[in-house]
């Protein structure tokens, strides 16, 4: 099938790569001639495990594409997915100019019957803006369809190829029968395709997310107050998470969560809310307390230090909002950071992938460090802030011995607190003991 993506970003370029690795035919086109240069060398924007792979051997069997004529990757295709950025304008609703104004180009280029595809994630009725952009123009039929993405950055390549649900929304049988054989080749296991009408498919992704928004921020508080009560987060975790109705995923406490996806898609939400005049007020309590757990590590470094943190050396371990990944956006990262140097105390950090993201953010506002160990040497205290792999199990002996001071504050609970103080380390984590 002849596939284009409109946008090269990571939902777009995911899509590309894995439609064209089940042997579609796949142009992306982006506007930004430096992204599409870069793309066109097997040079990607983002960091994604396995993704640089399945770029690099679709474009040499000539399936996957880049350009920035955007008219001509219109013209003939089958299917057009629009996954082009949608970021937050300053009330929280989602800006839709890029999305319709790809609507705009279809409308003027496409030369045959095709499917309209909103990938991007969009507030619900945004299917019908795009259709009304696109007829004023259309010289040929055209369907409109809904199929939000459910990638996980650091997991995507399997969230896609091996996928728990494929959602579609859809007003016409052409559309259905067009996306599921597009989506044919990924469902060959059982799981399901679920179609249903358009707003239910836009609304769907909303509500996924703020979910699971929802339930980080119900185990933050419950970290939160553990402290207070002498609990152990982690025993009530799996205590909780073993019951059927609830199930143990996100339910891992740590500094707040970020990306590209749940604070967007929050803030999205909880303004078509109080548009529709059915406010939420959970997702805005939810907002609420993610907020203040993005000041929970630097309130525990205050207090081991007694408040006293000019010209105090902190190490950071890990920058991006999650592991594997370099996305920085909304990252807890950013905030610690901004704390940290405002109370007069120097940041050396480490992080796998999102270092040159974070220098092109911040400049070298901190120092950067080419290992876990370099960054923590001669610090006063060491703070865990991505779970990457590589931080899970270092070397404490190596550890202790390059820290100006043997203090740990472990933002995703990596460590066991026991075995830390056995070490000789002043130890924090989350929920888990001392407030």
């Amino acid at each position: 099938m002849k596939i284009t993506v409109v946008g090269t970003g990571y939902v777009g370029l995911v899509v590309g790569a894995c439609l064209a690795e089940t042997g579609n035919d796949v142009i992306c086109a982006d506007v930004d001639q430096g992204k599409v240069d870069g793309l066109k060398k097997n040079v990607l924007p983002i960091y994604e495990p396995g993704l640089e792979e399945y770029v690099e051997r679709n474009q040499a069997a000539g399936r996957l594409v880049f350009t920035t004529d955007v008219p001509s990757a219109i013209r003939d295709a089958e299917v057009i997915f629009i996954a082009v950025g949608t970021p937050p304008d300053e009330d929280g609703s989602a800006d839709l100019k890029h999305v319709l104004a790809v609507a705009d180009s279809i409308g003027k280029h496409a030369a045959r019957e095709v499917v309209v595809v909103t990938k991007s994630t969009v507030p619900v009725g945004t299917a019908e803006k795009v259709a009304a952009a696109i007829r004023p123009h259309a010289t040929v039929p055209f369907h409109m369809s809904s199929n939000p993405e459910f990638l996980k950055e650091g997991a995507a390549l399997d969230d896609f190829m091996k996928p728990d649900r494929v959602v579609v929304g859809v007003e016409t049988e052409f559309a259905r029968e067009r996306m599921a054989e597009l989506y044919a080749p990924f469902v060959r296991t059982g799981k399901p395709i679920i179609f249903m009408d358009i707003p239910s498919a836009e609304m769907t992704k909303y509500a996924a997310n703020a979910m699971l928004a929802t339930r980080i921020s119900f185990m933050n508080e419950i970290a939160n107050l553990c402290e207070k009560v002498g609990a152990n987060v982690d025993l009530v975790r799996k205590g909780i998470g073993s019951d059927s109705r609830i199930g143990p995923a996100f339910l891992f406490p740590g500094p707040g969560y970020g990306g590209s996806c749940f604070p967007k898609d929050v803030k999205a939400l909880v303004r078509t809310s109080e548009e529709r005049g059915a406010p939420m007020g959970v997702l805005k309590a939810v907002e609420d307390a993610n907020e203040k757990q993005k000041h929970r590590l630097f309130q525990k470094i205050t207090e081991v230090f007694g408040g006293q943190l000019k010209g105090r050396r902190i190490a950071l371990w890990g920058l991006a909002f999650k592991a594997n990944t370099d996305d920085m956006r909304e990252s807890p990262a950013l905030v610690l950071i901004e704390e940290l140097l405002t109370a007069g105390a120097t940041v050396v950090a480490h992080d796998p992938a999102a270092m040159h993201e974070t220098r092109r953010r911040i400049g070298d506002a901190i120092g950067y460090a080419k290992t876990s160990y370099e960054a923590a040497q001669g610090a006063d205290a060491m703070v865990v802030v991505t779970d990457w792999n590589e931080y899970r199990f270092p070397d404490f002996a190596r550890l202790k011995s390059v820290l100006k001071q043997p203090v740990v504050v472990d933002g995703r609970n990596l460590y066991d607190p026991t075995k830390m103080e056995s070490l000789g380390f002043t130890y924090r984590s989350i929920g888990r003991g001392r407030a």
